[in-house]
């Protein structure tokens, strides 16, 4: 089961990164639409998205559903994460509390 619990988190990290990648890429200016929505970063991010949703779908196979939904909540600590290393955006105290409260919520609920 250790083996499709770590799959689920990586599953969690590749969707994790490719909503950075889709961020990173909704604040550069394009020429025209098709070029916003045509690109090499919006094309790999949602390819990630797939491959994200075929992981977490395996990792299914072992896991079960109360516990996926506990290892879903890994989203709530990557993206706070990735966004201070790569969009450089600050980690307040705010977030760090609402990030807790979200995961204490879905701990509580699955319990």
């Amino acid at each position: 089961m250790l083996k499709f619990i770590l799959i689920f988190l990586v599953s969690v990290l590749v969707s994790s990164i490719s909503q950075i990648i889709l961020k990173k890429s909704a604040v550069k200016k394009y020429d025209t639409i098709i070029k916003e929505y045509l690109n090499v970063r919006v094309i790999g991010a949602y390819s990630m998205f797939f491959l994200s949703t075929l992981l977490t779908m395996y990792a299914y196979t072992g896991v079960p559903l109360t516990l996926g939904t506990l290892l879903e909540s890994a989203g709530y600590i990557y993206i706070p994460v990735l966004s201070f290393f790569f969009l450089k955006e600050k980690i307040t105290p705010r977030m760090v509390v609402g990030s807790l409260f979200i995961i204490c919520g879905i701990i509580v609920y699955n319990i």
